[in-house]
C-alpha cells in the first residue's frame, strides 16, 4: 500500500493568545513555533515586545490599533492615532498584518460604541475613515486587514459585523493596503454559505481565520466541513494564510494537529 503524504498549500498560524495558556507568551510562542506554525497576537500593549521579537516565532499578524472607532469622527482619529503607533511594533515584530474592526472591543469582546443600526451616515464615515487607513498603510508599507465578527454569540451590536459589510467597505476602498481578515468562525454564526463567501471575496482577502462552531473549538469539533473548504479555497487559487483563533477542546497539540489536517490536502 502506498502512502500518501499530505501537505498545506496554504501558510498556517495559531494565535497566541489562545493555546498553551497555562505557559507564558514566550514559551507559546516557541511551542507554535517548535510545532510548524506562523503566531499570530492581539493587543499589542499587553506583550513585551521586544522580548517577543528575539522569540524566533514568525508573526502573521497582530492587533493593529489600540482604540478607536470607524464610524465617527473622534472615534477615527484616534484610531489613526493608535494605527501609527501600532506600525513600528508590526516593523519590530516582522508582522505583515494589522487587524481592525468595526469599534474598538472591551476585555470581553464587546463594542466599546453599541449600534442598534448602522446608519447611511457611519457607512460613509467608515468608508472615510478606512481611506485614511488605506493612506497610512501605503506611506508606511504595512497592510491593514479589516475583520468581520459576529453579533448573535460573541460581539452583540458591533457595527459592520457581517463579512458582507467588512467585504463591502474594503471593496470600496479597494486599495492593496487595505485587505480582508475573513473569519469563517464569525461568518457561520452570521451569515454560513462560506465556500460562496470565500469564492466572492477572494480578490480582497488578506488573510482567513478559522474556528468550528458551536464553542469556537479547533476545526473538527462542530458543524464547519473545513477540509470541504480547504479544497475549495486550493481550487480557487488561495495561496494565502489560514490563522486558528480557537480554544483547543482538549490537548492543545491534539487542537494544532487537527487544524493542520483539516487544511492538508
Amino acid at each position: 500500500m502506498t502512502t500518501i503524504l499530505k501537505s498545506s498549500p496554504f501558510m498556517l498560524a495559531v494565535c497566541a493568545e489562545m493555546v498553551f495558556r497555562s505557559l507564558p507568551v514566550l514559551d507559546r510562542l516557541k511551542r507554535i513555533t517548535e510545532l510548524g506554525f506562523q503566531a499570530e497576537i492581539w493587543d499589542w500593549t499587553k506583550h513585551d515586545i521586544k522580548a517577543i521579537a528575539k522569540s524566533g516565532a514568525t508573526f502573521s499578524s497582530m492587533t493593529g490599533y489600540v482604540t478607536g472607532t470607524l464610524a465617527d469622527e473622534e472615534g477615527a482619529n484616534e484610531l489613526l492615532r493608535t494605527a501609527r503607533l501600532s506600525i513600528p511594533v508590526a516593523k519590530e515584530l516582522n508582522c505583515p498584518r494589522l487587524n481592525l474592526h468595526g469599534t474598538g472591543l472591551d476585555g470581553q469582546g464587546l463594542p466599546v460604541v453599541k449600534s442598534e443600526i448602522v446608519t447611511g451616515a457611519m457607512w460613509l464615515k467608515a468608508y472615510d475613515t478606512l481611506q485614511r487607513i488605506a493612506d497610512l498603510g501605503e506611506e508606511e508599507g504595512v497592510t491593514f486587514v479589516l475583520e468581520n465578527l459576529n453579533e448573535a454569540v460573541d460581539h452583540p451590536k458591533t457595527p459592520f459585523a457581517k463579512a458582507a459589510d467588512t467585504l463591502a467597505l474594503v471593496a470600496a476602498v479597494n486599495r492593496p493596503s487595505l485587505k480582508l481578515n475573513l473569519d469563517l468562525y464569525h461568518a457561520q454564526i452570521g451569515e454560513g454559505n462560506l465556500i460562496e463567501l470565500c469564492r466572492t471575496a477572494l480578490p480582497h482577502i488578506g488573510e482567513i481565520q478559522v474556528a468550528d462552531v458551536p464553542g469556537r473549538k479547533e476545526p473538527g469539533t462542530g458543524e464547519i466541513n473545513y477540509p470541504a473548504i480547504a479544497r475549495a479555497l486550493n481550487e480557487m487559487g488561495y495561496r494565502g494564510t489560514i490563522g486558528m483563533e480557537a480554544w483547543p477542546s482538549g490537548d492543545d497539540e491534539l487542537a494544532l494537529s487537527r487544524f493542520r489536517d483539516a487544511f492538508s490536502l
